[in-house]
């Protein structure tokens, strides 16, 4: 998957920590730059603001904190994904019902996958 590096870098400007190498942003998986080209692709749409993405992503690191997150940058696209899910549902882009049936779904076919292979959804995951 390819990030379009301008709206990447306008996003590590505008929303705070980001994890950054002087190249951009820097991923430990794959479904952190994923998360990461999924909320850039919502912002360009229009779903919300940078500011409006900041603050909504603070408030879930701070809730996750609450509950015990010891924030040591490990867990950042934890609560991005999270936030991204939050701020779907709460525009009505997907209900979180559809959500979670997706997440099942994926849970359930990452869970048949041989380790180091392409994991692949098919009906039967739902």
């Amino acid at each position: 998957m390819t990030i379009d590096q301008s709206a990447a870098m306008q996003a590590t400007a505008s929303v705070p920590g980001i994890p950054r190498d002087d190249e951009g942003p820097v991923f430990r998986e794959p479904w952190e730059a994923r998360a990461f080209a999924m909320a850039l692709a919502l912002h360009a749409r229009g779903l919300f603001t940078w500011t409006e993405w900041a603050d909504a992503l603070a408030q879930q690191i701070k809730l996750a904190q609450a509950e015990g997150d010891a924030d040591t940058g490990e867990t950042y696209y934890n609560h991005w994904l999270a936030t991204l899910e939050k701020l779907v549902a709460a525009k009505n882009i997907a209900p979180a019902s559809e959500l979670d049936r997706y997440r099942d779904a994926w849970d359930h076919a990452a869970d048949r996958t041989p380790h180091g292979q392409p994991i692949e959804l098919t009906p039967q995951d739902f």
